[in-house]
């Protein structure tokens, strides 16, 4: 694996429907943390949090993976090194300015925060309107080994560019929750913490496993923050999750024994996303909170 900053959008999988050359290559690189993806929509601008840069080198990246230029948001201290890591999983709209804010977050935490576009190698999910169409067209054809391999190469990244990859963790949103518990199996972190991500579904192809199936794997504990409303992830599926991971423990899987869920009984999903309506300031507020005591018990600090 290679670095660079100056990626070349040129060399894309065949197959693909692209912008041409420049054209996609300047699409891509203003887009990536700016604005929101338009499947988005409603934004709601008086509660979207807005940090500043000020004290941080914080834009966009570029990292190479078999080829293939990944683009991601990264936001560090300004002049620091050594620094603890931590990578920012994306909901399904990408790398828009939500993931970008919580990586300045992160970064005026001490952080150096890292948020690789996933999907970039499908297609660029700012440009959807529809959510169906989103998730069937391009989210779903997303390989879940493609995603492992380019969050390595972030570390590797972060390693060569100011952070200690000893202490490493990773948060990720909705779809990015669900990634979080993959990669906690993987050995690379130390800690996860999961914002209302997928437990359970159909296996198939692309998505071998889900975090149900990885308990026993575990290599990292995960503190998984749900809402008690949520439809799409019901509390059947946290008590199955919650299930599996204790019978992991009792089998000696330590990651497994020291999981942890706690449930906003009144909120629903992405009540962390503050520029949607869905955005319970409460539960964004505490699960904030415990995201940060769980990095400093478990060593990402």
């Amino acid at each position: 694996m290679s670095q660079t900053h100056n990626a070349d959008f040129d060399s894309l999988l065949p197959g693909r429907a692209t912008l041409a050359g420049s054209t996609r290559r300047s699409a891509l690189q203003m887009a990536l943390g700016v604005g929101y993806a338009a499947a988005a929509v409603p934004v709601m601008a008086q509660t979207a949090i807005k940090t500043p840069d000020a004290g941080l080198t914080a834009g966009t990246i570029q990292y190479t993976v078999d080829g293939f230029q990944v683009s991601a948001y990264r936001a560090a201290p300004a002049g620091k090194t050594n620094l603890p890591v931590v990578l920012v999983i994306q909901e399904i709209f990408g790398v828009h300015d939500y993931i970008a804010d919580t990586c300045r977050r992160l970064a005026q935490l001490g952080y150096l925060a890292i948020a690789p576009e996933l999907f970039a190698r499908q297609g660029d999910p700012r440009k959807y309107t529809e959510i169906s169409q989103l998730q069937s067209e391009l989210v779903s054809k997303v390989p879940d080994a493609q995603v492992i391999k380019d969050l390595d190469a972030a570390l590797a990244w972060a390693k060569d560019n100011g952070g200690d990859t000893s202490r490493a963790g990773i948060t990720g949103f909705c779809w990015g929750g669900r990634i979080t518990w993959l990669y906690a199996a993987t050995g690379k972190v130390k800690a996860g913490v999961a914002w209302y991500g997928r437990l359970q579904g159909a296996a198939n192809d692309l998505q071998p496993k889900h975090p149900i199936d990885l308990s026993s794997a575990l290599k990292a504990p995960v503190l998984g923050l749900y809402g008690g409303k949520d439809q799409g992830i019901p509390l059947e599926s946290v008590e199955a999750m919650k299930q599996s991971l204790q019978k992991a423990g009792a089998a000696g899987n330590a990651a497994a024994a020291a999981s942890s869920f706690h449930i906003y009984p009144e909120a629903g999903h992405a009540f962390h996303a503050d520029y949607r309506p869905s955005y319970r300031k409460d539960a964004a507020e505490d699960g904030w909170k415990r995201m940060q005591d769980w990095f400093k018990t478990h060593g990402v600090i």
